[in-house]
């Protein structure tokens, strides 16, 4: 049986070419990169051009990229590097935020708020969105942060992140943004932006998972989250991962090579797929289609059926696609985001996410949608909710 993964907003693939950049430093060129003989500097010049490979990717300068072990690592380092300060001095700071972040952010916005700060959690419109008047409806002069995700990992919907960040470049207030769904899959320029701070995570680009990248705008003052050793300017202590990072600049690299080509490539695909099974599956319809979205995700409800249900079925004919945010897999409760943007606990259990890669094919496209329409309507056959 040939397998269809429509998954990839949890993960991708190492790209063989990034795999063939990372390989001289697990043996030959496995030096520390902070050793000051020749082989430590061979590594040490490889890292400072995997820096330079990703800062090119969104924008920035090479210094203002530091290397962190994942986007969550990345989004902590950020507010807490923010936040951490006002709560050292035992005022409360100020944090907004989205009702339909990634955990990641939520869970250090409710960690924060139990450390004594105060966080305002904004609500999004039926496509995801929010509404940068709200943002700028927030804040108050204890705020000191505002996080807005780019692009939604269960939706795929792109915020308006230029009209944030301007409002919050005028209220001379920090702006963060957790990018791990929008770098590589649509144009990020930290500038045009006017973020601050910016999440990346290796294993959504083609590159291996336990890598991950923080852009800090220059000027920018985070108080540490880890202590140790100098490495990273004093930034983000311990050894790096030489060929983790290695592979993350790689991978940078050809995602700006491919971004334009990829995307058409992909948003054609996704867009077939959702169209058919929408005409071949009575009652679907898809959440968020009237906002911008990434060009490779769609979400779409099955009404009378579990969504856990269909994605065992679903795997059980060869394909693999998600109930949400792979993170959340296993929860009972219905996701955060889908209750987010007004859909009933039913709804949102009865939807699922197909996230397409670079690599996914039109046959495996038709092969998906011989087997969608065919498990829903299987299963309510079963179903005593759908008539």
């Amino acid at each position: 049986m040939n397998r269809v993964y429509l998954d990839f907003n949890a993960t991708t693939p190492v790209e063989p070419a990034v795999l063939d950049a990372m390989l001289p430093y697990f043996s030959a060129n496995f030096a520390n990169a902070s050793s000051i003989h020749t082989p430590g500097q061979r590594a040490r010049n490889a890292v400072e051009t995997a820096r330079e490979q990703v800062a090119d990717l969104i924008g920035a300068n090479p210094k203002e990229i530091i290397f962190t072990s994942g986007g969550t690592e990345s989004d902590n380092h950020a507010i807490f590097g923010i936040v951490g300060p006002a709560l050292s001095r035992n005022t409360a700071p100020h944090i907004i935020t989205s009702a339909i972040e990634h955990e990641a952010v939520l869970n250090c916005c409710q960690a924060a708020e139990k450390q004594g700060a105060s966080v305002t959690y904004l609500s999004v419109d039926k496509n995801g969105r929010v509404d940068p008047a709200a943002v700028r409806a927030a804040i108050h002069p204890e705020t000191v942060l505002v996080t807005i995700m780019h692009a939604n990992n269960e939706l795929g919907t792109v915020q308006p992140l230029e009209e944030i960040g301007e409002i919050a470049k005028k209220a001379d207030i920090y702006f963060h943004t957790d990018a791990v769904q929008s770098v590589g899959k649509i144009p990020v320029n930290v500038n045009s932006l006017a973020v601050d701070l910016l999440a990346l995570s290796g294993h959504k680009i083609y590159a291996p998972k336990g890598i991950g990248a923080i852009y800090i705008r220059s000027g920018t003052h985070l108080q540490q989250l880890l202590y140790g050793g100098h490495h990273q300017r004093g930034a983000r202590p311990g050894t790096e991962n030489v060929a983790g990072i290695v592979g993350l600049g790689a991978a940078a690299e050809m995602a700006k090579k491919s971004l334009a080509e990829d995307a058409a490539r992909v948003s054609a695909l996704r867009d077939r797929l959702e169209e058919n099974i929408l005409q071949n599956v009575p009652d679907a319809r898809p959440n968020a289609a009237g906002a911008p979205r990434t060009p490779n995700t769609t979400n779409i409800i099955f009404p009378g059926v579990e969504g856990e249900a269909l994605l065992i079925s679903l795997d059980l004919k060869g394909l693999a696609c998600s109930t949400g945010a792979a993170c959340s897999s296993g929860a009972v409760e219905p996701s955060h985001v889908l209750t987010a943007i007004g859909l009933s606990p039913e709804d949102a259990r009865a939807s699922l996410r197909f996230s397409l890669g670079r690599n996914t094919t039109p046959a495996e496209i038709n092969q998906a949608l011989q087997i969608i329409p065919a498990a829903v309507h299987q299963l309510r056959q079963l179903s005593p909710t759908y008539r």
